[in-house]
């Protein structure tokens, strides 16, 4: 079986960094607790040259169908129904496939 990494970025827009964290922040234990989840783990980056904060998820799935029904729940049609206004520019997904050498 083959692991599913995603790595997901976030730029809010000025002023909108706590709300856009507070609503990734409510997609840690739901995802969490989903059953092919293996690790979601949110993290900050703060960039002092222009002053401005982005967020990043870094998540891994045990396989495509628990990434998929991951993008099914109700708690990510939700989360990504209120972050996408709140952000400068949209989602960065990267969905990485695991490379399993012999």
């Amino acid at each position: 079986m083959t692991k599913i990494i995603v790595v997901a970025s976030f730029y809010p827009k000025k002023d909108k960094n706590n709300e856009v964290k507070e609503i990734i922040l409510s997609m840690i234990k739901p995802t969490r607790s989903e059953e092919g989840n293996e690790l979601y783990n949110f993290y900050e980056e703060k960039n002092n040259d222009d002053n401005c904060t982005s967020f990043h998820l870094f998540e891994i799935y045990k396989d495509s169908n628990a990434l998929d029904f991951h993008r099914n729940t109700s708690h990510f049609k939700n989360y990504r129904s209120k972050i996408q206004e709140l952000l400068e520019k949209p989602i960065e997904v990267k969905v990485l496939n695991s490379i399993d050498s012999i």
